[in-house]
């Protein structure tokens, strides 16, 4: 099995090259700025459309109290984003094995604990290793808060850091990588859009994995990564629901979630699950599908994540289905040009998280992601969150650096489609004010 797993791992790569070109153009559009011919980018030529209502259940029996929604109808929302856009993942749990791979008393200039763990999943003839990094500060010894991250490019990119451990499975070929393996000369690389040392300077533990560990990210027909765990057999075929990468990157996060809630210096009641991009739409199914996480983080997410499908602004759900067909379960491809005719919007997966804190963060030049979409998902969201008692505090788009900081936290800065200084300062404001 694992020789067949390694010829698919092998025709995976070969097959990169063709995503990587897309995933470049796409990077390139977003960072340039540019209008993708036939793509819309005028606020004035928006399309009327019609919202589905998250408070009026299927039977059309208004939600009027939290119970009704807790009990009849966010099970009957969870269950169509599970039917028909992020597919249904496995509910049988596989082994579980912790291994700690390194642990630093004096990291980041002895101010933090340094701890990399292998999370093993599988039996031994067939095992997928996670490999977490966790950053602790030094100065409590009670347990902490804590932010739970996917990255792009390996944990060593993460921070400068030496000890970290370089991934040794698949990486994406880009900036100058060529074999799809992680180089030495990239630590840090990506260390701009992770604020490791102010949330130990305030009292977070900070943790990440990297994605391509759990899943990675090319169209391999799921025979690698996560779902090579739970192979069909040979009489059977996937289903139109079965789970696509970004349920599959989910399921990581929990079974990350899982370990920190063994480790007696975090406080498993108090993770928050933050990503950016697709990693930002991850984070958004990671916190509906699992009410353990006690604050989610949408950074720029855009279309399948946080902006509302039923505009058409910026990318598109046929456009997202057609460039990365491994994200969604195959039941998205019927909404291509169609999203009218899906049962749900992304108003409704934001209103999953109620009644948990959620932060939306949207960037201005970054059309692409729709930052309009994006808040008037958070808007149609509160609603839910009323039902709790809980509000949003906003009716209109707040002004470029304005944060909105209330049960559903928002803001759309200057600059482009990336994670900043800005952002993470607004995460940790959000989290001192609901985690501590």
């Amino acid at each position: 099995m694992l020789s067949r797993i390694q010829g698919f791992m092998n025709i995976g790569m070969k097959l990169n090259s063709l995503s990587g070109r897309i995933y470049s153009f796409l990077i390139f559009s977003i960072t340039m700025n540019a209008q993708p011919k036939g793509y819309l980018y005028d606020e004035s030529k928006v399309i009327f459309y019609q919202l589905p209502d998250p408070l009026v259940c299927q039977d059309g029996t208004k939600v009027e109290t939290a119970q009704t929604w807790i009990e009849k109808r966010r099970p009957e929302i969870l269950k169509l984003f599970k039917e028909e856009v992020y597919g249904e993942s496995p509910e049988n749990r596989i082994p579980m094995r912790i291994k700690i791979a390194e642990e630093g008393q004096d990291a980041l200039g002895g101010k933090a604990i340094r701890k990399q763990v292998a999370i093993l999943l599988g039996e031994s003839s067939r095992t997928l290793s996670i490999n977490l990094l966790l950053y602790l500060p030094k100065v409590s010894n009670q347990p902490l808060p804590a932010f739970l991250t996917l990255n792009f490019q390996g944990n060593h990119t993460v921070h400068s850091d030496p000890a970290i451990l370089l991934p040794n499975t698949w990486v994406r070929n880009r900036n100058g990588i060529k074999d799809n393996q992680a180089r030495e000369k990239d630590r840090g690389l990506a260390a701009s859009r992770w604020a490791i040392n102010e949330m130990i300077n305030r009292g977070y533990a900070f943790a990440t994995v990297y994605y391509g560990d759990i899943d990675p990210d090319f169209d391999d027909g799921f025979q690698n990564g996560i779902h090579a765990l739970f192979p069909l057999l040979e009489s059977e075929k996937r289903k139109w629901s079965d789970w696509g990468s970004i349920a599959g990157w989910a399921w990581g996060l929990s079974r990350c979630l899982d370990f920190l809630e063994q480790d007696p210096r975090i406080d498993g009641k108090r993770v928050a699950v933050m990503g950016h991009s697709r990693l930002g739409k991850t984070s958004l199914w990671a916190g509906a599908i699992d009410e353990r996480f006690a604050m989610v983080i949408s950074n720029n997410s855009g279309c399948g994540g946080a902006a509302l499908s039923r505009r058409r602004f910026g990318e598109t759900v046929k456009r997202i289905n057609t460039s990365f067909p491994h994200w969604f379960c195959e039941n998205y491809k019927k909404y291509n040009d169609k999203e009218e005719n899906c049962p749900v919007d992304q108003h409704m997966l934001i209103a999953l998280a109620a009644p948990r804190p959620v932060y939306i963060a949207s960037a201005e030049e970054d059309r692409w992601a729709d930052p309009k979409g994006e808040f008037l998902s958070a808007l149609h969201a509160e609603p839910v969150y009323q039902l709790f008692g809980k509000i949003f505090g906003a009716k209109k788009q707040p002004l470029l650096n304005q944060p909105v900081h209330r049960q559903i936290g928002y803001h759309v800065r200057n600059g482009k489609h990336d994670v900043t200084a800005y952002d993470w300062n607004q995460y940790l404001d959000f989290a001192d004010q609901h985690l501590k």
